[in-house]
């Protein structure tokens, strides 16, 4: 699924079969970055971004024009694109899994936390890995490289076109990994992205890279620091997810609207939660790790999308407490709250991902 004008939705939104609760599907309320519990942050003027080095949260105005980077420049020359495709009968880690069209499921009603989801069964999936090679990167060296999910991103491989030949971002290859199918409970994607485990970073590692490195041909850093994820929604999770689970593979995560949301399934009894587990309590009480993340959400994010009222689907309060705790735990990030901005806002993305993806890879190569 292509970033650049879609909106994900988190619950299927069809008729549901007879038995399964029809997601409720209403405008999510405009938030105020300044109500009680949310974060401390600096008001900017309409238009503009952070300076790319500084730490903290930021207000966006509502003007969302698109950055200089976000469009091609035919003096500046494109990447190589290189498309690889991958299914489910070669993989060890996901061997498929697809919830019936226009079904959904229902919250549990001895635990409203839960999802019973009584119509996902095994399924094939076949997807589509789109690389970008900068016309820099030198035969034979170890490139850095930024895996992103919901490919493929075609605004992240014109960014990277301008960031790179001005110098502002090291020659890295993206790897925009398609989905597996579907959303949220019981599907293909919600399984890879809505987990919370190391299994997706280790599917890349093992399977994703180094057809990449095959097919593509080029060889990409084993070094933490020279390897960032990203993404939106459910997308945005599992980048955080990646480095969370394994902090020897990556350092940099960029996540827009990031769901930061109870809707894990199956139930993982040691994070119930899914992953709300991180702003209730994982990234506060677990020694800091060495992530540097930059996050956004619009003031008409998702809100209670789904069948469950369980008071952990507002993905405004989800971002401004992420933000808190990374804050307490004395982690490197950057938080953009977007007034007139709504889920993975295509505006605020053409507006922001230069300087996101600044803010993520700075310090990149101090010392070296």
């Amino acid at each position: 699924m292509a970033f650049p004008r879609i909106v994900f939705l988190v619950a299927a939104m069809a008729v549901p079969a007879i038995g399964l609760a029809q997601p409720v599907h209403t405008e999510p309320p405009v938030r105020d970055p300044h109500m009680s519990g949310y974060v401390t942050a600096t008001e900017l003027p309409d238009g503009a971004l952070p300076k790319a080095d500084a730490d903290g949260n930021f207000i966006l105005g509502p003007t969302h024009a698109p950055s200089p980077e976000a469009t091609a420049n035919p003096a500046v020359s494109q990447g190589e694109i290189v498309e690889i495709l991958m299914t489910s009968a070669e993989s060890r880690f996901y061997p498929g899994i697809a919830r019936e069209p226009g079904t959904f499921g229902k919250a549990d009603p001895s635990d409203p936390t839960r999802m019973i989801v009584t119509t996902s069964h095994p399924a094939a999936w076949t997807r589509t890995v789109t690389v970008y090679v900068p016309r820099q990167y030198v035969s034979g060296s170890e490139a850095p490289f930024i895996v992103g999910a919901d490919g493929p991103d075609r605004l992240l491989f014109t960014v990277l076109d301008n960031e790179i030949a001005a110098g502002k971002l090291p020659p890295m290859v993206a790897i925009s990994i398609q989905n597996g199918g579907g959303d949220a409970q019981g599907s293909e994607r919600g399984l890879e992205y809505d987990t919370l485990s190391s299994r997706y970073a280790e599917w890349v590692e093992a399977q994703v890279l180094p057809r990449v490195e095959a097919q593509a041909h080029v060889r990409l850093s084993h070094d933490p620091e020279a390897r960032a994820a990203m993404g939106g929604s459910s997308g945005g999770a599992v980048a955080w997810t990646m480095a969370w689970y394994r902090p020897d593979l990556y350092h940099r995560v960029l996540a827009y609207s990031g769901t930061w949301i109870n809707q894990q399934w199956p139930t993982n009894e040691v994070t119930p939660h899914g992953a709300w587990e991180y702003v209730e309590h994982l990234v506060a009480e677990t020694p800091r790790k060495p992530i540097r993340i930059w996050m956004e959400v619009g003031d008409r994010d998702l809100y209670n999308p789904n069948v469950m009222r369980d008071g952990m689907h507002d993905w405004v309060l989800a971002n401004e407490l992420m933000a808190k705790a990374l804050a307490g735990a004395g982690y490197h990030y950057q938080f953009v709250f977007a007034k007139n901005a709504g889920h993975v806002d295509w505006r605020t993305r053409d507006q922001t991902l230069a300087e996101a993806l600044e803010y993520v890879w700075h310090g990149y190569g101090a010392g070296k």
